[in-house]
């Protein structure tokens, strides 16, 4: 299955000044969101809340962030799996990330500063926690959008009151001479959402229906919005996960930024999304629970949630 450059993502503009809940703009955009969902697993968003001089700012501070020693970056640890410093891995020599909790917080963006920098960074913590507080704006919009468009409207505020953000940063350096490309090899997220935002070197890959890979390219006001595992078992099969890649062709590193979803407790599997045609697939789970068994030998598998919760 090769690169498909005339094929493109669905783009879902939400900049309109008159996108509001109610209106017929919110509507018609509730469709599009669920559709594209449902039909190819991500978007692509256009959003410019995020002003080009913190897009850039924020990008400056994450390229700092990865020119830190290796073994001060490794002080990036948690007890949540997939919440802590990935990298120097044999199989994806070109791969580095780290993440930060609850970035949308003072305490969760202050707290990995001073891990990182123990006399302080105010740029990195107040970039960091200005971008990830505005993409959580766009999430939040996807998925009242969703639920809305289901609707399940009435459950949407438990959503947001058990939300909990990592904010994931990419490094991905230049392939050497007859090294082998891959910066990621395809897999599927965890998450409710993945947001990604690239800077100005291409290299993610997604795969749309009919299993044809694109190449989203980069913009200041460019989101890709990819479903999760544990949003398919929420929809009750009607939102596949999205498969994804990073395949360096570029001369230069490439850094991304991740804005991650989960529930911090119970993923309630709704009756209202069972019927007839769609009865349902699975039972309610514990977000965190989840990403603990995906760690262990039996959740190794390509259909982890449906070996986790399944009906």
């Amino acid at each position: 299955m090769g690169l498909q450059s005339q094929i493109k993502l669905p783009v879902i503009d939400f900049s309109q000044e008159n996108l509001k809940p109610g209106t017929s703009t919110w509507v018609a955009t509730c469709n599009k969101v669920r559709q594209a969902l449902e039909e190819n697993s991500c978007f692509e968003a256009k959003f410019d809340k995020v002003p080009l001089q913190l897009h850039e700012t924020v990008f400056s501070a994450v390229g700092e962030l990865f020119d830190l020693p290796t073994q001060v970056k490794l002080r990036n640890k948690s007890s949540k799996p997939y919440f802590g410093y990935f990298g120097q891995f044999k199989s994806l020599p070109l791969y580095e990330s780290m993440a930060i909790d609850n970035p949308t917080t003072l305490e969760g963006a202050q707290s990995f500063t001073n891990l990182m920098w123990p006399a302080g960074n105010d740029r990195f913590r107040e970039s960091t926690q200005s971008f990830s507080e505005l993409v959580a704006e766009l999430d939040r919009m996807v998925m009242r959008m969703l639920f809305e468009s289901y609707g399940v409207g009435n459950y949407y505020d438990y959503y947001v009151k058990s939300s909990n953000y990592l904010l994931r940063l990419f490094k991905y350096r230049k392939p050497e001479m007859d090294e082998a490309k891959n910066g990621l090899y395809p897999h599927i997220d965890k998450t409710i959402l993945s947001i990604i935002h690239q800077g100005h070197v291409s290299g993610l890959l997604v795969k749309v229906k009919d299993d044809q890979w694109v190449t989203p390219q980069p913009s200041p006001t460019s989101f890709v919005v990819m479903a999760g595992e544990a949003l398919t078992a929420w929809s009750n099969d009607r939102i596949p996960a999205c498969y994804h890649q990073v395949i360096m062709t570029e001369k230069e590193r490439r850094i991304s930024i991740g804005t991650f979803s989960f529930i911090n407790g119970i993923i309630h599997i709704l009756e209202e999304l069972g019927d007839e045609t769609h009865p349902i697939k699975y039972k309610s789970f514990n977000h965190f629970e989840f990403l603990h068994f995906v760690k262990s030998h039996e959740g190794k598998n390509w259909n982890a949630i449906k070996a986790f919760c399944g009906v």
